[in-house]
């Protein structure tokens, strides 16, 4: 008898345990979605993390590690999904990953999963990603190819953002992707810098106002002038 009447508390323990559940659950589904109409980053957070923890799911968690990441929270964002490659991993945790490391410094991590969303989705925003980050690591060749798909694939609306000053502009997508070509012939050749300068001369002619343009070609007709008074002397 008193067996049973453990089994019939326990059971109504865990009955009353799923309804507590479910009520947190609404509760925070409620939450979120005011959160959101409020605009609240925080709020939103705290109720994708309370909600996850009632009813784990891998689209929300997906969705916070991208709250995380657009908040500029980047190791928080990685925390959430972790910095694998997974191949079932869907498009948002891929870009998620992607961003995230690139914003910590690990351009080598960043770039598996940048292309992994080109293999998905080929893009010339994608295409710039890799090229610039390939650079980084000192793979001309494969920022060659990228910017080859750049140069073909971008067209005259698409448009880059740049943060070097302290007023961020924007620029032609085309144009940043001949500027990555002057770098990339520099870093193949340190003698070749006319064709260097012609590259970034392509972007000044596109966008006479690309101020990183400007900084790079100053660079390069410095360092030619200089290797002309070497040679002289």
């Amino acid at each position: 008898m008193k067996n049973i009447l453990w089994a019939v508390l326990f059971l109504m323990g865990l009955n009353s345990f799923a309804q507590s559940n479910t009520n947190l659950a609404d509760h925070y589904r409620a939450f979120y979605n005011e959160m959101r109409l409020q605009g609240d980053v925080n709020g939103i957070i705290n109720a994708l993390t309370h909600l996850n923890v009632l009813s784990p799911s891998k689209e929300r968690k997906d969705t916070l590690a991208y709250v995380y990441m657009n908040n500029n929270q980047h190791l928080q964002a990685l925390n959430t999904i972790g910095i694998e490659k997974k191949t079932d991993d869907s498009d948002l945790a891929v870009q998620v990953k992607a961003v995230s490391l690139k914003a910590l410094n690990q351009p080598k991590r960043a770039i598996e999963h940048f292309e992994l969303l080109f293999t998905r989705t080929p893009s010339a925003y994608l295409a710039y990603e890799l090229a610039d980050l390939k650079i980084q690591v000192g793979d001309n060749e494969g920022a060659t190819t990228n910017i080859d798909y750049g140069i073909a694939n971008a067209t005259d609306e698409m448009k880059y953002a740049f943060y070097e000053r302290q007023q961020p502009y924007e620029v032609a997508l085309k144009a940043a992707f001949y500027h990555l070509q002057g770098l990339v012939v520099y870093n193949k050749d340190k003698n070749n810098i006319d064709t260097a300068i012609a590259s970034i001369d392509e972007a000044l002619k596109i966008e006479p106002n690309f101020n990183l343009a400007s900084l790079s070609k100053q660079a390069l007709v410095a360092r030619k002038e200089k290797t002309a008074e070497g040679e002289q002397n």
